[in-house]
């Protein structure tokens, strides 16, 4: 079993307003990636916030010193109770179930390169909770975490073969990448 986690805990500084709830062709951000996630995992949670949102469960981050895409994973990878973890931000209302799904086939930490490591939709395995304790402690970040443990870089070469073109990971931070991603890629879904 893989646990869904979308990362909602940033405050949306650039965008003015909670990204979760902008809406994207109808639907506020978090819905869409919500959906995605639903389509390949029986189980989805919003991690970094209290209660409940898009009537997916919150949890508040359990690391109130680190922020940032680790703290997110950290409470994750301890809620998900020995599953793996894939891990979708909630502005990228882009993301494909058909690129998540290959992510999680893979069976292993597995994070798309484009340009740059696309921490925020990646596959993260049950095995390194420890791993990311450790990384806390130390007071680092998801990217050192990455430096320092094996993971597969899904290069885009593959990622591409997979018919993913980017969207995936593309982040919407103000209105003018909203404008941008549409006219890129149409509605999400």
């Amino acid at each position: 079993m893989t646990l869904g986690v979308i990362l909602a805990g940033g405050n949306s500084r650039r965008m003015g307003v909670d990204k979760a709830l902008v809406e994207t062709a109808g639907r506020p951000m978090v819905e869409w990636v919500a959906a995605a996630l639903g389509r390949v995992c029986d189980k989805t949670v919003v991690v970094g916030r209290e209660g409940q949102l898009a009537g997916l469960p919150c949890l508040p981050d359990t690391q109130a010193r680190v922020r940032g895409p680790l703290a997110g994973l950290s409470t994750a990878l301890l809620a998900a109770n020995g599953a793996d973890v894939l891990m979708v931000a909630v502005d990228q209302p882009f993301v494909r179930p058909e690129t998540l799904q290959r992510l999680i086939d893979l069976q292993c930490a597995a994070v798309p390169i484009d340009g740059a490591r696309q921490v925020t939709c990646a596959a993260y395995p049950a095995s390194w909770v420890g791993d990311v304790a450790d990384e806390i402690a130390f007071e680092g970040s998801i990217q050192s975490l990455l430096d320092r443990l094996a993971h597969r870089r899904v290069e885009a070469s593959e990622w591409r073969a997979w018919g993913e073109d980017g969207r995936s990971w593309f982040s919407v931070d103000t209105q003018e990448t909203m404008a941008e991603g549409l006219a890129r890629y149409g509605a999400p879904g």
